[in-house]
């Protein structure tokens, strides 16, 4: 089973929906958090940083995926318990900011470009929801 936060609105680029790193940077970038709530999420995104690696490929495509409505979205593997629980820590920043978080869970994902102990990025299939 894969895991992955979702806020309502849809990535201009992917068209799926925006997922919770981008939706808490989009917060910090319109100088909508408290500088308490800054520092929270300055502290989720090095443990991220230490805990997680960044995947090597957002594409089958051997060209840049960086704009391509073909990009590999990332979802956490149900076994990932610690990050999982950080990204709930992230959610639940969105939440106080009044934005509703979505936990979708799916078996079957998309055409799979990367693969770790914790994550895996896919190019959805089209009936699935992302």
């Amino acid at each position: 089973m894969y895991i992955r936060f979702v806020v309502g609105q849809r990535d201009p680029d992917s068209e799926r929906y925006t997922g919770i790193f981008q939706a808490t940077a989009d917060l910090r970038d319109r100088d909508q958090l408290a500088h308490w709530e800054e520092d929270e999420l300055a502290a989720i995104r090095r443990w991220f940083n230490d805990h997680l690696e960044r995947p090597e490929s957002f594409s089958r495509s051997k060209q840049s995926a960086a704009h391509s409505k073909k990009r590999g979205i990332s979802w956490f593997k149900d076994s990932a318990h610690e990050h999982i629980a950080k990204a709930q820590e992230m959610a639940d920043i969105l939440r106080r900011h009044g934005i509703a978080v979505e936990t979708l869970k799916a078996e079957r994902i998309g055409y799979v470009v990367y693969e770790d102990e914790f994550q895996i990025v896919a190019e959805p299939f089209a009936d699935v929801r992302c």
